[in-house]
């Protein structure tokens, strides 16, 4: 281990010009324009991995190609197998005019390399190709197994990862799994995420009148499409903030007494979080902190609305639709397919007479939660406290990870989330950065997380 470390600490410039060199390539998976640049930027990280001396491919798929690259040679035969997964495509980095330096021209500044792809994922997913290449290139050996599985459709749904896990479920088989495409908790101070939540996703759309009517003419006689659209929407929430929909909590396992005081004894403060969003108080699920809201109980939203007249002025009419965009994030044990369903039903028992419900389904996962005391996480809180010289916290996200799941149900391996980031990176904004001492802090926990993993997890 000190063999690697030492070889770490010696090419800190060789890793961050490596980093700069992928950052500079736009693998904007979104853009039909840059489809050469998102093979070009697959094609860098497989010769990465091969030059570390890796079995490596270019999986071609119906969109953009996966890497594939695989160490099968630890000298114990009960050796651990550990499955890398990361991606190498970005968001777009419109708009270009908030961006300080170009996106895709890296630069060093204020402690933090500046870019598209930084931190999400670039940045992160390369800590653990350059920590298996340190372990390889100064020891010629690691002390478990690795499989890298390094996607280029992450931003844009993953549609094809899913297809190529379930063709190969033997030859991805494996003990654990490790993403880097969280955060930590806060500045110096780390973080393992042991709990996401889920989601399920619809439109609705309300149809009323073959056309736009005078409301002068027809108002108090026709259902107005928006009106009944709101009138759906209030129903969603009780006055406590609790989400109506039949079976909503029916699967809902409660936060235990040891998971609230750990939230609880976090560093968070009310009155900071609210600033930062600017509003001035919360609303939510009576009975529970802000924390516990965001990460671990389950939520309905409203995140679009369009019905009517929407230009400069009046235009008295009675519009002839509406519709709004709906997700529920999900805990644990919700099961995402049942819920949409129970949503719909809730929606059109209510629909005001003079109305035809169109209820569209789009994209679901469930929630992931890991056992915070596994031999895993203990590998993992071990190797992190030594890299960064602190504890990490334990800590649930609010967001999803379609992947996690996939990884549960398509292969039954459970996920270590270690983030070496900060929600305050810009992650899908202008000016993303990623701090150059996380960055070259989160390849060391990387490198010593296989080395505790053999220890504990064999």
């Amino acid at each position: 281990m000190q063999t690697v470390v030492q070889y770490l600490q010696a090419h800190q410039s060789d890793a961050l010009e490596t980093l700069k060199a992928l950052l500079r390539i736009p693998s904007v998976s979104a853009i039909t324009v840059h489809k050469p640049d998102v093979r070009r930027a697959a094609e860098f990280v497989r010769d990465q991995l091969a030059s570390a001396n890796l079995t490596t491919e270019l999986v071609e798929t119906a969109g953009h190609p996966i890497v594939y690259a695989e160490w099968l040679k630890a000298e114990k035969p009960n050796a651990p197998t550990v499955l890398i997964y990361g991606h190498y495509d970005v968001q777009p980095p419109d708009p270009l005019d908030k961006w300080v330096t170009p996106a895709f021209e890296p630069d060093v500044r204020d402690g933090c390399i500046w870019a598209r792809g930084a931190t999400d994922d670039k940045g992160q997913m390369l800590t653990h190709v350059l920590s298996v290449a340190a372990w390889l290139k100064a020891t010629g050996k690691l002390p478990i197994n690795v499989k890298f599985v390094i996607e280029g459709e992450e931003e844009v749904g993953s549609n094809n990862l899913d297809v190529f896990l379930a063709a190969n479920r033997e030859k991805l088989r494996s003990d654990i799994a490790v993403i880097s495409d969280t955060s930590q908790y806060a500045p110096n101070i780390p973080a393992i995420t042991y709990g996401l939540r889920g989601i399920l996703a619809c439109e609705v759309r309300l149809i009323g009148p073959k056309q736009d009517l005078h409301s002068g003419i027809f108002g108090g006689a026709i259902t107005n499409p928006a009106t009944a659209l709101a009138r759906l929407i209030a129903s969603l929430h009780d006055a406590n903030g609790r989400v109506e929909i039949p079976g909503f909590y029916d699967d809902v396992k409660p936060l235990t007494d040891t998971e609230r005081s750990g939230f609880a004894a976090l560093p968070f403060n009310e009155r900071d979080f609210l600033a930062s969003v600017g509003v001035e108080s919360s609303w939510g699920e009576t009975g529970f902190t802000s924390t516990e809201r965001r990460w671990a109980r389950p939520t309905c939203e409203i995140n679009g609305l369009t019905s009517g007249y929407q230009g400069e002025g009046p235009k008295t009419i009675i519009p002839s639709w509406a519709s709004a965009k709906i997700t529920c994030r999900l805990v644990p044990n919700q099961d995402p397919h049942k819920l949409t369903k129970s949503l719909g039903q809730f929606l059109q028992k209510q629909l005001l007479p003079g109305c035809r419900l169109e209820f569209v389904e789009s994209h679901g996962c469930p929630g992931f939660i890991a056992d915070a005391n596994s031999p895993f996480m203990d590998a993992a809180r071990s190797a992190i406290q030594e890299a960064f010289g602190t504890k990490p916290v334990m800590i649930r996200e609010g967001g999803s990870i379609p992947v996690v799941g996939t990884l549960k149900e398509l292969l039954g391996v459970d996920t270590l989330l270690l983030g070496w980031g900060q929600n305050t990176d810009n992650l899908h904004s202008p000016n993303e950065h990623f701090a150059v001492a996380d960055f070259h802090r989160g390849t060391l926990a990387s490198a010593m997380l296989w080395q505790r993993i053999a220890d504990r997890c064999a």
